[in-house]
C-alpha cells in the first residue's frame, strides 16, 4: 500500500516555488502535530531529503505534548533536523522559540466540536498565542523573513446571499455567541499580522483555508466529512444530521497546503488569500452519495437520523460557503485535486 502522505508531500514540492529561500533556516511550525501542521512539518523535512536544498532547514515543531507527538510523527520524530518544543499556547505567556527566520502558525481547535465545550481553549490560541508568536518572532529572530497565519473562512460570517465569496466579502458575525470563540479570534488573528505588518514592517502572510480533508483527521474530529470517511472506514452507512442542502467548497490536503507555501513564498505582505477548490464544490447529501460510489462493494446507504451528542457541537448556520480564488491564483496557485480522488486517498491512508 502506497504511502498517500508521502505522495502528497513529493506533490507539494512538485510545486514550482522558490523553495531555496527556506534553505538554512529554521523554521517554527505551531500544531506540529495536528492535521495542517503536521503536513507542513512533514513538507520542510522532505526538502531536506528530497535535495532541494543546498542547506538544510530546521524545522522547530511546536506541540502541546511530546509523547502524542512522538507517537504521531512516528519515524520522522527522529530526523536530525527537527526539534520538538513543547508549548501551550493557552498561556498568556510569550514562548522561548529561539532565532527563527520563519514561523507557521498552525494551532487551532478547527472543529465545531470545541466551540462549546472549550470555547476559551479555541480562542487563545488564535487570539493570545498569535500575539505571543509574533512578539517572540520579532524579539528573538535577527532575521524574520515570514510568518503565516493559518485563519479560516469562517471569518467571513454569515453572508446574506450565495455568491462566491472574495476575500472583502464579509457577512454578518455575533459576538455574544459561544460560536464565535473560533470565527471572531480568527479574525483578530488577522487583525494583529496586519498590525505588526504595519506597525513592525513585519513580512506577515494569511490564508484563509476553507473545508480542508485528507489523512491526520482524527476519528473524533466531528466534521461531517471526516464522520462520512470514517462510517466508510468501519463499513457503516453514512449517517446525515441534517437534509444536507448546505452546500461546501472540499479541498485536499496537499492542494491547501502548496497554497500556504506559495502565499508564503509569494503572496503580499498583510494580504489574506482564499485558499480552496472552488471546483469541489458539493452538497453535503452529495458528499454522502459520493463516498457510497466510492465502494460499491461496501453496499452503503445514506441515512438520516439526529446527531446523538450535540451538547458541545455547535454547527455552521451558513447554507453555502463557497470561495473566490482569484488572488492565490493570481500568484500562479490553482487546486489539483478532485473530491473523488482526494476522499479515495484518505480512506485508503487510513486503510494503509
Amino acid at each position: 500500500m502506497p504511502d498517500i502522505r508521502s505522495e502528497d508531500v513529493t506533490a507539494i514540492l512538485s510545486r514550482e516555488l522558490h523553495w531555496e529561500r527556506l534553505a538554512g533556516c529554521r523554521v517554527l511550525v505551531s500544531g506540529a502535530g495536528g492535521f495542517l501542521g503536521g503536513y507542513l512539518v512533514r513538507s520542510l523535512l522532505a526538502l531536506n531529503h528530497l535535495g532541494k536544498l543546498d542547506r538544510p532547514v530546521t524545522v522547530v515543531a511546536m506541540v502541546r505534548n511530546l509523547d502524542r507527538a512522538r507517537a504521531g510523527l512516528g519515524s520522522l520524530a527522529a530526523d536530525p533536523q527537527l526539534e520538538l518544543l513543547e508549548w501551550d499556547l493557552n498561556r498568556i505567556a510569550v514562548p522561548t522559540i529561539g532565532p527563527c527566520q520563519y514561523v507557521l502558525h498552525a494551532a487551532s481547535q478547527a472543529s465545531p466540536r470545541f466551540y462549546g465545550s472549550d470555547p476559551v481553549g479555541t480562542l487563545l490560541p488564535n487570539a493570545i498565542g498569535t500575539a505571543a508568536l509574533l512578539e517572540a518572532w520579532q524579539r528573538q529572530s535577527e532575521d524574520p523573513r515570514g510568518f503565516l497565519f493559518v485563519s479560516s473562512s469562517e471569518v467571513y460570517g454569515a453572508v446574506s446571499d450565495d455568491r462566491a465569496l472574495t476575500e472583502s466579502a464579509y457577512g454578518v458575525l455575533d459576538p455574544a455567541t459561544v460560536r464565535a470563540c473560533y470565527a471572531e479570534s480568527k479574525r483578530l488573528g488577522e487583525t494583529l499580522c496586519v498590525s505588526w505588518n504595519r506597525q513592525y514592517g513585519s513580512p506577515t502572510f494569511i490564508v484563509r483555508p476553507f473545508h480542508t480533508y485528507g489523512p491526520g483527521l482524527q476519528a473524533d474530529d466531528g466534521r461531517v466529512f471526516a464522520d462520512f470517511v470514517f462510517n466508510v472506514l468501519r463499513g457503516e452507512n453514512i449517517v446525515m444530521a441534517s437534509d444536507g442542502a448546505a452546500r461546501r467548497a472540499f479541498c485536499y490536503a496537499s492542494d491547501a497546503v502548496a497554497g500556504f507555501f506559495t502565499v508564503l513564498l509569494r503572496g503580499e505582505a498583510a494580504v489574506p488569500y482564499n485558499v480552496a477548490n472552488p471546483a469541489g464544490e458539493l452538497s453535503i447529501m452529495e458528499l454522502a452519495e459520493l463516498m457510497v460510489s466510492l465502494y460499491p462493494e461496501k453496499q452503503l446507504m445514506v441515512e438520516r437520523r439526529a446527531r446523538q451528542d450535540n451538547s458541545a457541537y455547535l454547527s455552521s448556520t451558513f447554507n453555502r460557503l463557497v470561495p473566490d480564488v482569484s488572488r492565490i491564483q493570481a500568484l500562479g496557485w490553482n487546486p489539483r485535486v478532485a473530491p473523488a480522488e482526494g476522499f479515495r486517498r484518505m480512506i485508503e491512508a487510513y486503510q494503509a
